[in-house]
């Protein structure tokens, strides 16, 4: 069994923690491979005293649904301290929130998407304690989806926002201490940073191999099944065909009213499309686009994650969808997206706006894909560097 950084501090704590007061930025799945929760194990901890907790996005204990639902700081119901929202009035720590605190431990369930938030919150977490002169300690978790190879194109700096602020790939297999580490080298952030490492976890592997627990990461992520199409159906979000929020198997089902299933399916299976399949699935979402009402629509089931490239199948089924639907129907939404008011919502997901360009023209999956490659050969040579774990 895979051994998180948790599973290892528990019983272990590190001597640089020793008598310290310490603030945690958790969540619903900060859990030792036996379900205990972060706040239960520091809690009981003799040798360091618990001091704050901080939330991100979907808060503390994942009750918030969607993108811009902020939640508010509190006190804890049952130990009476500090729980701070990083997803409301602030998304940087303040000041006043890391007062008092000798060190900030971080442990996050990632996904392996560039878009999802809780790295970036973890980049302004790190500028927040470097200014503040607090070490950073990041407790290790899988990327779930490690298996799943590099794709998407590399996001240019002049579309750095709460949805991605550093040059990688949408699907970039790092977990969340690599990620940290990346961001510390690349972007000159000059905070002590302490990384526990994971025991017994490989690259190229899935989730349901490590033996650990799946709690859901955020609202949206029930099973390891939807983070694997996560990373390129996520860009539907910022189309006018909804992802499947309001569905129990959101972003493996997409559609719209407007859209022909059976011609959309006719036309997926054509491209040949590596380790997938689409079946004909319509839906009622009951919140979120088209909530109410019939979108024709089709689910993804990946059956060979080792070959599946999420981003390209995303842009084929956009593709595919422009081909079988009505002149103009596909639409890309305008701002605001994640706080976004200027730039549009995919531009700021896919990277730059190539991609929504390349839809718009027609430009084929596989010549979209060869703007990614040599942006992607770099971004691994770099990471390569700094990769902690064996493939």
């Amino acid at each position: 069994m895979t051994q998180t950084g948790l599973d290892q501090i528990r019983h272990d704590t590190p001597r640089e923690l020793a008598g310290k007061r310490v603030g945690i930025l958790c969540h619903a799945p900060s859990v030792a491979s036996d379900y205990t929760h972060i706040i239960t194990i520091f809690r009981q901890k003799s040798d360091c005293t618990l001091a704050s907790v901080f939330g991100p996005q979907h808060g503390l204990y994942g009750q918030t649904q969607d993108n811009m639902i902020e939640w508010s700081s509190s006190v804890h119901p049952l130990f009476g301290f500090p729980v701070h929202s990083l997803y409301g009035e602030h998304r940087k720590p303040t000041p006043e929130m890391l007062a008092g605190l000798d060190a900030f431990v971080v442990d996050l369930q990632d996904v392996g998407a560039r878009l999802y938030t809780y790295i970036w919150t973890v980049k302004l977490c790190m500028e927040a304690c470097a200014e503040a002169g607090i070490p950073v300690w990041i407790l290790d978790r899988p990327n779930p989806v490690g298996l799943i190879q590099f794709d998407g194109p590399v996001l240019k700096e002049d579309y750095f926002t709460f949805v991605g602020g550093a040059s990688i790939p949408l699907c970039h297999r790092m977990t969340l201490g690599e990620m940290a580490l990346w961001i510390k080298e690349k972007h000159s952030i000059n905070c002590s940073l302490n990384i526990l490492w994971m025991k017994n976890w490989r690259r190229q592997s899935l989730f349901d191999q490590t033996g650990l627990p799946w709690i859901l990461p955020s609202p949206n992520m029930p099973t390891l099944s939807t983070a694997i199409v996560y990373p390129g159906m996520v860009l539907a979000e910022a189309l006018n065909m909804s992802e499947g929020r309001g569905t129990t198997v959101p972003f493996e089902l997409s559609g719209a009213p407007y859209i022909n299933s059976e011609k959309l399916k006719i036309n997926l299976d054509g491209r040949k499309i590596s380790g997938c399949v689409f079946r004909v699935h319509n839906f009622i979402p009951t919140f979120n686009k088209y909530a109410g009402q019939v979108c024709n629509g089709i689910q993804i089931h990946v059956t060979d994650p080792s070959v599946f490239l999420p981003v390209l199948t995303a842009y084929e089924v956009f593709s595919a969808v422009i081909e079988t639907s009505p002149p103009g129907s596909l639409k890309f939404n305008d701002p605001p997206y994640e706080y976004e008011y200027r730039l549009m919502p995919f531009d700021i997901l896919s990277g730059d706006s190539n991609m929504r360009s390349a839809l718009t023209k027609g430009v084929p999956a596989r010549i979209e894909r060869e703007r990614w490659k040599g942006e992607i050969e770099q971004f691994e040579y770099e990471f390569r560097q700094l990769s902690a774990y064996p493939e």
